[in-house]
């Protein structure tokens, strides 16, 4: 299994692995808000401001992921990680994992300090997240599931206290989403 960034020519393939793996797992409509989700990701979001990796084996993506900016008034760096997707026939086998370890290593070494999801618990502390009280961090939104908030710092042992607002990229500013 080859790790990289993604490229912009498979947009329409990346697309349809994650309206797939979501139409699988959570019915056909979330598929098609999260597919319509990633394709505003890569067409509609600066490169400066998106990073995006995939995990290919014999030409076939297996999984994709994507970090996105978040902007603090307090100018921390900061990403977002959010959508993740594996293809359902390879879940359960470290795909997600090497490939959120493999985007955390990127974002490292290009100077990110912080990185915000929001999801499942139990999944995303095998990867070195923990709850974020929103106290602590604020979201760009409020959220309907506050514990699904999780943060990890790429700097230091604990994410440290944010004043201020956050926004997040064009792509993510629907409040539904959260």
């Amino acid at each position: 299994m080859k790790l990289s960034e993604y490229s912009t020519n498979k947009t329409e393939e990346i697309k349809e692995l994650f309206t797939k793996v979501f139409s699988d797992s959570e019915g056909e409509s979330e598929g098609l808000l999260i597919g319509k989700l990633v394709h505003q990701l890569m067409t509609g979001t600066s490169d400066q401001d998106l990073y995006g990796f995939t995990a290919v084996e014999n030409e076939k993506i297996l999984g994709s992921i994507f970090f996105s900016k978040l902007t603090f008034e307090s100018g921390v760096n900061a990403f977002l990680l959010s959508p993740v997707a594996v293809d359902t026939k390879y879940q359960r086998k470290g795909v997600g994992q090497k490939l959120i370890d493999f985007g955390l290593n990127q974002l490292k070494e290009d100077g990110v300090g912080l990185v915000f999801t929001y999801g499942d618990i139990k999944f995303y502390s095998k990867v070195g997240f923990s709850i974020i009280a929103e106290e602590v961090v604020k979201a760009p939104f409020t959220l309907s599931y506050p514990e699904g908030w999780l943060g990890q710092s790429l700097v230091s042992d604990e994410v440290e206290s944010i004043v201020g607002d956050s926004s997040c990229v064009e792509a993510f500013s629907d409040p539904k989403l959260w």
